[in-house]
């Protein structure tokens, strides 16, 4: 397997039926998240979920994905920015966490040797949400496995 990364900004804060960023597989290959990486870029806490995505919804900008390998093939999963109109969001959390009110603020999830899968089926996705009070705009870090 080889290794993908991608960094960027939400262009707008997640909401509970909005990801403020997303990455999809496809129906190639499973997609095995590694790590997930949130920054806090202003001065309010904010709460922020991992959930799984079986829709694609209306999609942001999509966002560069880059091999650890240059010599790695392309990879096959596709990040997007801040979803405009709502993708479906599985009920449940996969992992949830608190953001401090400070700048650069930070909590960093690692999900072991198996990762999280996204399955190899067209639409499935895993999305940032903030399913309880206000989000926030964040620095994001997307590290997987395909």
């Amino acid at each position: 397997m080889a290794r993908y990364t991608l960094g960027a900004r939400m262009t707008s804060a997640p909401t509970s039926t909005l990801p403020g960023m997303s990455l999809y597989g496809t129906a190639s290959g499973a997609v095995r998240l590694r790590e997930l990486w949130i920054f806090n870029t202003t001065s309010t806490a904010c709460q922020v979920a991992l959930q799984r995505l079986t829709t694609a919804g209306t999609q942001g900008a999509t966002l560069t994905e880059l091999e650890y390998d240059d010599a790695s093939v392309t990879p096959q999963a596709a990040g997007f920015n801040s979803h405009s109109g709502g993708p479906t969001i599985t009920t449940g959390n996969l992992v949830l966490g608190s953001i401090g009110a400070a700048i650069g603020a930070a909590i960093v999830w690692s999900f072991g040797d198996t990762g999280i899968v996204i399955p190899a089926t067209a639409n499935n996705g895993l999305g940032i949400t903030t399913p309880t009070g206000t989000g926030q705009i964040c620095d994001v870090t997307w590290v997987w496995d395909e």
